[in-house]
């Protein structure tokens, strides 16, 4: 339909972008759905955090189990801003040479947590990880 009116408008130029435009345009997300879905991911995102924190208190595995729900609610977190801003917004604001700090040293130490969770096998260096992503999305 809204190829039509292009057409009867006069306005079926070049700067249809095709395929892509169509694609770009049939995946925006209404305003209730943005809030919705970022409502979602930041509850699980809490959630998470939570489980992680009772986790903590198990003993052996509980330290790692902390380092690996903590880092998956910190994820869940900053997917939820995805939905309100978009990703390109969202990177680009990231990214920005007054914040570039603190998330290179958060994605840093957010995959540093869940290596020395997996690989390493040390939790104390997960906790440690774990404590600075905290100050660093701080």
């Amino acid at each position: 339909m809204d190829k039509l009116k292009k057409v009867l408008n006069g306005n079926d130029s070049a700067e249809d972008g095709g395929a892509l435009s169509e694609v770009i345009e049939g995946t925006t997300l209404g305003w209730g759905t943005r809030v919705k879905g970022f409502l979602a991911c930041f509850v699980a995102g809490i959630i998470c955090s939570i489980l992680g924190v009772c986790f903590l208190w198990i003993p052996k595995r509980g330290l790692i189990l902390f380092a690996v729900f903590y880092s998956i609610g910190n994820i869940a977190s900053i997917g939820s801003t995805l939905f309100l801003m978009g990703p390109v917004k969202q990177i680009k604001k990231m990214f920005e040479p007054t914040r570039l700090a603190a998330t290179i040293v958060m994605l840093l130490c957010l995959v540093c947590t869940l290596c020395s969770a997996f690989w390493w096998k040390k939790a104390a260096l997960a906790l440690i990880f774990c404590v600075l992503q905290f100050f660093a999305m701080a």
